[in-house]
C-alpha cells in the first residue's frame, strides 16, 4: 500500500470534519483526491501538522480533527506528542503515514525504522494507539478510530512512493487559512492592552 492508497481509504472516514494535512506529498495527494475548504494544507512548516491540529481540536471540541501526518514530520516535532497527551483532546485523531523516508525532499531515509512511533505516542498519553499495514485492515481500524475517544494515534506503514506525486498545492497560505477558518466558523481577533 502506498501513501495515496492509504489516503483514499482514510478520506471517506473524515466526512465533513477538518483535516490538517502535512507539508509535501500528503497535502498534494489529499488535495488531488478531495479538495475542500475543511482541509488545511500545511505549506513550508514541516513538523507543525500536529501542533496546528491540536489548536483546532481545542478550539472546536465539537468536531473530530484529523491530522494526516508523515513519519518525518512527527520526528521533527516529537515534543508535541507530549503536549497532545497532556491536554488529551477527545476529538484528536493523529494518523501517521510511515514510509520511512522524507518523500517530499528526495526520499532520504528517516529514523522511523528505528523509532517505535506508536509506542512513543502511547508513552506520551495518547488514549488509543493503532497500527495498520494493509487496505483491508485499515478500513476496520478507521472504524475503531472514529468511534472511540481520543487522543488517538494510528500508524500506517506504507511502501515507498515511486509514482509521480500529485500537483503542488497552488493556493497561497493566507487563502488556505481564511477559507479553513470560514469553513469551521472560527474567527480571530487582536486584543491590545
Amino acid at each position: 500500500m502506498k501513501t495515496r492508497d492509504a489516503l483514499q481509504e482514510i478520506i471517506p472516514f473524515v466526512e465533513s470534519n477538518p483535516a490538517i494535512c502535512a507539508t509535501g506529498h500528503i497535502s498534494r495527494e489529499v488535495q488531488d483526491i478531495q479538495d475542500r475548504k475543511e482541509n488545511f494544507y500545511v505549506i513550508g512548516s514541516m513538523g507543525m501538522c500536529s501542533s496546528i491540529g491540536l489548536g483546532v481540536a481545542l478550539v472546536r471540541p465539537d468536531r473530530k480533527v484529523f491530522v494526516l501526518d508523515g513519519d518525518g514530520s512527527v520526528l521533527m516535532n516529537m515534543g508535541n506528542l507530549a503536549v497532545v497527551g497532556a491536554l488529551a483532546p477527545k476529538n484528536f485523531i493523529h494518523i501517521v503515514l510511515d514510509n520511512e523516508a522524507y518523500a517530499s525532499t528526495g526520499n532520504q531515509k528517516s529514523l522511523s525504522s528505528a523509532v517505535a512511533l506508536a509506542e512513543v505516542a502511547r508513552a506520551n498519553g495518547y488514549k488509543t494507539v493503532y497500527k495498520s499495514g494493509s487496505k483491508e485492515n485499515l478500513k476496520e481500524v478507521m472504524k475503531k478510530v472514529t468511534q472511540t475517544d481520543g487522543p488517538s494515534f494510528l500508524l500506517i506503514k506504507v511502501g515507498p512512493d515511486t509514482d509521480k506525486p500529485a500537483p503542488r498545492v497552488k493556493a497561497e497560505p493566507d487563502f488556505i487559512t481564511q477559507q479553513f477558518m470560514e469553513a469551521l466558523n472560527v474567527h480571530t481577533s487582536v486584543h491590545t492592552a
